[in-house]
């Protein structure tokens, strides 16, 4: 209830952004309280999605045959999902929900909301107990927060054979990602619904005309950004970034860099080491990509930076997947069709989990996920349990993915679908060219960031203020940077 009071008090502005991090992280929840997790900006998410395609969606026979017929003792009940904007809600809440509503007679409401707010209603609906929603959209970080008050879908499945849908087959998730962003110790919070993940992306005709190639290391990486900027610049810069002080995305460039460098957040002895050897030559690295970004890289989050590049005045960017398929939209981007995606630069060194603390995996992919979960609390358990199986079922997610958004699948199948394959079209809405890419960065270069109740304070503030503050020349080496960092977050975690 507490916890429910402080973020209500929090997204009214009663509450400071410091003490709302501080309570949250002693409550257990993590960088997504703030909503400033690796899920992505609304302006993104909300995606480019094709209408023409929309028209000419066909669900699967079998499926929706499967659902009219097992849905009959549940037809007029209403189902209650709230969730953050991104790709797979929107596309369910915009075109594909009347599918599921007309088989099943089941009502779906679906509230897009703010992260925070979404965080909220969950909240004071697990504090009630009252099951206002019946499913729930749980960022990575709030797994452990949520794992008692949801319904194990693999139990869910193997309990009641009669609303297991055929075919469903939870092996198709992909590895990486149940480990991830849905398991909490032995159980399994929810089903893969969304990930985020940084790959590497680059304009063809630049590196054409320049005679450059895909860059397999970081210090080609930095070769490439500092030739586009010589040849280029200041009308195209060599690169872009998600840097403004104070704000999760910082954090989110710094950790890509530091886990590339061999470095990593924590030691086994759970004490930052982001000042070590491998973190300060991560700062020395960003500090020379960053003289070749626009000035204004220190004012921008994800947004920014995503515009940046569809602007057309960044060469190349190790960022977020989901910006590419909105780059290839020729009636919302400046280079639509000249956009090719990479695995990120292999990291000069990489930690193992052993060598690091809280769970923490380095990995230059960088990436963030939700998962969907039905609610422990909920009156319309068995067919909140339909939807979470037809929302999350490899037939839905291929339309999510071909009718655009910038999703990057959870399920193996998908991205080797005919038809999203068939949308791997250069210059189009909703591109699926980039997929091979995401699939391939998370299946061997995914990179996670620790779990501990702390770290929501320590990514929104704690690190990114004090990297602010570095690049805003208020220390003097990187080294006195990291080391104020590592005293307050050493003093953080330890209470």
């Amino acid at each position: 209830m507490y916890l429910a009071s402080i973020t209500d008090r929090y997204v009214r502005g009663e509450v400071s952004r410091r003490r709302f991090l501080r309570a949250a992280g002693k409550l257990g929840l993590g960088a997504g309280a703030l909503g400033l997790s690796t899920t992505m900006p609304f302006g993104f998410r909300r995606g480019n999605f094709n209408s023409a395609l929309a028209a000419d969606i066909v669900p699967d026979a079998e499926m929706m045959a499967w659902l009219k017929d097992v849905a009959k003792p549940f037809a007029g009940q209403t189902i209650r999902l709230a969730t953050e904007s991104t790709p797979p809600s929107n596309a369910i809440n915009e075109h594909l929900k009347p599918f599921f509503e007309e088989a099943t007679g089941i009502n779906v409401e679906i509230e897009v909301l703010p992260l925070e707010q979404v965080l909220q209603k969950l909240t004071l609906d697990v504090a009630s107990g009252l099951g206002t929603y019946d499913l729930y959209y749980l960022d990575q970080s709030w797994m452990a927060s949520f794992s008692g008050d949801v319904i194990d879908p693999r139990e869910k499945y193997a309990a009641n054979s009669a609303l297991a849908m055929p075919n469903y087959n939870f092996d198709d998730f992909l590895g990486p990602l149940v480990d991830g962003i849905s398991m909490y110790e032995d159980i399994m919070v929810g089903v893969p619904y969304d990930i985020p993940i940084f790959i590497y992306m680059y304009r063809k005709d630049i590196y054409d005309e320049l005679g450059l190639k895909v860059a397999t290391t970081l210090d080609e990486f930095l070769a490439n950004a500092q030739a586009i900027q010589k040849a280029k610049g200041p009308a195209i810069y060599g690169t872009t970034g998600q840097m403004k002080s104070g704000h999760y995305s910082l954090e989110c460039d710094w950790t890509a860099w530091l886990w590339g460098h061999g470095g990593s957040i924590f030691g086994p002895d759970r004490k930052f080491s982001g000042n070590d050897d491998a973190g300060l030559a991560a700062m020395d690295y960003w500090v020379k990509l960053k003289e070749n970004m626009p000035p204004g890289v220190t004012s921008w989050t994800w947004d920014g930076q995503g515009q940046s590049v569809g602007q057309g005045i960044a060469g190349q960017v190790l960022s977020w997947g989901e910006f590419f398929p909105s780059w290839d939209n020729p009636d919302a981007s400046q280079v639509s069709g000249l956009m090719e995606a990479a695995i990120p630069p292999a990291p000069k060194a990489l930690r193992t989990v052993k060598e690091t603390g809280f769970g923490e995996i380095p990995g230059v992919g960088h990436q963030g996920g939700s998962s969907l979960a039905v609610s422990k609390y909920s009156k319309s358990e068995d067919a909140a349990w339909l939807f979470a199986q037809w929302a999350t079922s490899a037939d839905t997610q291929v339309f999510i993915t071909t009718l655009g958004g910038g999703t990057g699948p959870t399920r193996t199948s998908v991205y080797d679908d005919a038809r999203v394959k068939a949308n791997a079209k250069h210059g189009i809405p909703g591109t699926t060219r980039h997929l091979d890419v995401v699939r391939e960065t998370i299946d061997n270069y995914m990179g996670s960031e620790p779990d501990l109740p702390e770290w929501a304070e320590l990514s929104n503030d704690t690190i990114p203020v004090e990297l602010g503050r570095f690049f805003a020349g208020e220390y003097d080496s990187p080294k006195a940077a990291m080391d104020s960092i590592a005293e307050k977050v050493d003093k953080i975690v330890s209470g």
